[in-house]
């Protein structure tokens, strides 16, 4: 059919105006509806106007004639205009659904994505949602989607919205307050996402106890990706959740506090600032600290670790008119030196690593050489196959970089982007288990071997599902969600086991690389596409198996194999040596 059109009503009734959306409510209570989603109202028989078919007719709803049933297919996807907004509309197993037709992340067109069972899945970062409660079902991002009403009557499908919904592409889940019956105590060590993910899990399932988040920075939570992407960004744009947020679900932050210690017996943590706080349930969600490196003059000026969005102001504003040199090609590393090299103040940007390629470790020599090529059209100079041996400064302030080949570069500024530790120091004579390297291991639920202590984000090793149960650090943004969630069902005493699959992303000079999956170990690529252009999918092979995916410019194929993964299914190499797509046929199967 043509384009859709879309309809608005007026109110009729003159007592309504006061409340429309009590009259409203009541109506879609009233009406007949199936449990999956639709409402069916072909033989309804028509009822004489009464004040609760009039709500209907609220200035505030739009209603439009999307489609014929038969126009779609089970499976697919569609983006309908209603009023000056879009829903997504889907259908599957013969019934229909509306949700917000954007990613309530950063806003990505949800009909790119990938859809199958009940679940649709953003293109750009991997957020996965209900598409019959609109629930966020797996991260990143913090919101769920707007849900909207879907008729079938006379063989035509109907979607019907509010303006107010339809003007906001995020929905924020109902949450409870603190009630001073309830005296429970939960603290949440650590100002990140999963820090966040849990507080707001706990007042969404009617947590009613005492919440507080205590972080060492001066920030409220925000997002750390972007610290290296947009370098200029200022702590208060990057904020996950607002203070009125906090304020409103009676969530305490507490901010320039340092843990220190952590006693177990008598259930305390003690501070830098000789503070001390009690608990009954305790996160440990401190993530990562960046890397130093133990080589002279690491304590010269401008030479830089970045991990605060005063680090990245920092580093924006010194590396103008200066000569940059960066440590380390990976994430970190590369994401700082596009940003630099995007922006075109710096006199010379330059990268040195002992790898051979950037990205080398994680996505291999082919996939490593494009954002290679990338960065060298932008002026960036690569140093491979040599390491670091000290900064050399004069009047306390770094000027050189001295290479363990004898190289040396000019360098007013140096960042330092050689991977993170976990920063769990404070947690080594608590008698929580730990390992070697300062990890914390976890069940699939994010409880330690401390009954009432759970620990989620960069610092755990927990089983993940899609290999085995395996126990992996796995130190994505999307991760973290998961864990804080997680380990709040296990504070409530309603445990879920963590069963989602890793998933990240890098930007640069406005290409993105999406990755699914856990490739350590891979044996094999195997690339589609054409590295050159570059538009390509990446498959890392371990055996027969496909064990992770990553694209540039192939989109929707890595949320595609998200899905695949999620549902428990394997991609054999068998299917995707000949054909990039071999596989897809079987993401839809029961």
């Amino acid at each position: 059919m043509g384009k859709s059109q879309s309809r608005s009503y007026d109110l009729v009734h003159p007592n309504t105006s006061t409340n429309s959306e009590h009259f409203i409510e009541r109506e879609r209570k009233l009406q007949p509806n199936n449990t999956n989603g639709t409402s069916e109202t072909n033989n309804r028989q028509e009822e004489p106007p009464s004040i609760i078919t009039m709500a209907t007719k609220s200035k505030d709803i739009v209603e439009v004639e999307a489609c014929s049933v038969n126009d779609m297919t089970n499976g697919e996807m569609r983006e309908v205009e209603i009023g000056e907004g879009k829903a997504l509309l889907v259908k599957e197993k013969e019934q229909f659904y509306a949700v917000g037709a954007k990613c309530t992340h950063y806003g990505a067109p949800l009909v790119k994505g990938a859809f199958s069972d009940g679940r649709v899945r953003c293109p750009w970062h991997g957020a996965c949602f209900s598409v019959v409660t609109g629930d966020i079902e797996d991260y990143p991002g913090l919101d769920s989607l707007p849900k909207f009403d879907v008729e079938v009557s006379g063989g035509k499908v109907v979607v019907k919205a509010s303006k107010s919904a339809l003007s906001n592409h995020k929905r924020q889940k109902s949450m409870c307050r603190a009630a001073a019956a309830n005296k429970h105590k939960v603290l949440i060590i650590g100002g990140g996402p999963a820090a966040v993910a849990c507080a707001q899990t706990l007042r969404q399932e009617g947590f009613n106890g005492q919440i507080a988040i205590v972080t060492k920075e001066n920030h409220l939570p925000y997002d750390r990706p972007k610290l290296s992407k947009a370098m200029d960004s200022k702590a208060e744009a990057l904020a996950l959740r607002d203070a009125d947020f906090y304020k409103s679900a009676d969530i305490q932050i507490h901010k320039n506090k340092e843990a220190v210690s952590v006693d177990t017996k008598t259930n305390k943590v003690t501070f830098k600032d000789n503070d001390s706080l009690d608990y009954d349930s305790l996160l440990l969600a401190t993530g990562g600290r960046p890397r130093s490196l133990p080589i002279p003059g690491t304590d010269l000026k401008n030479v830089c670790l970045l991990r605060t969005p005063d680090d990245a102001n920092f580093i924006f504003e010194a590396a103008q008119n200066s000569n940059v040199v960066i440590i380390g090609s990976s994430f970190i590393g590369m994401e700082v030196a596009a940003s630099l090299a995007n922006a075109g103040t710096a006199k010379s940007v330059s990268v040195v690593d002992i790898i051979k390629v950037p990205f080398q470790l994680v996505l291999g020599d082919k996939v490593g050489s494009v954002f290679q090529k990338m960065h060298e059209e932008k002026g960036v100079k690569f140093y491979f196959e040599t390491g670091i041996s000290e900064f050399v400064g004069e009047n306390g302030s770094v000027k050189e970089a001295v290479l363990s080949d004898g190289t040396r570069l000019p360098a007013d500024l140096c960042v330092l982007g050689v991977g993170v530790v976990p920063a769990t120091e404070f947690v080594k004579d608590s008698g929580i288990e730990m390992t070697g390297k300062g990890f914390i291991p976890v069940d699939k639920c994010m409880k330690t071997s401390i009954p009432n202590v759970f620990a989620a984000g960069d610092i755990v090793e927990f089983p993940l599902f899609c290999v085995d149960d395996e126990k992996v650090n796995v130190s994505h943004w999307q991760m973290a969600h998961a864990h804080g969630r997680t380990a709040a069902y296990s504070i409530l005493e309603k445990p879920r086991e963590i069963k989602s699959v890793p998933y990240f992303w890098t930007v640069m000079y406005g290409k993105s690389i999406r990755y699914t999956g856990y490739g350590p170990g891979y044996d094999d690529i195997v690339v589609h596409g054409d590295l050159d252009q570059p538009k390509f999918v990446a498959y890392y092979t371990k055996g027969e198996e496909v064990v992770a995916v990553a694209s540039l410019n192939f989109d929707p194929v890595v949320s595609q194999a998200a899905q695949m993964m999620s549902a428990g299914k394997k991609i054999l190499k068998s299917e995707i040596e000949v054909d990039p797509h071999g596989w897809l046929a079987r993401l839809t199967e029961g």
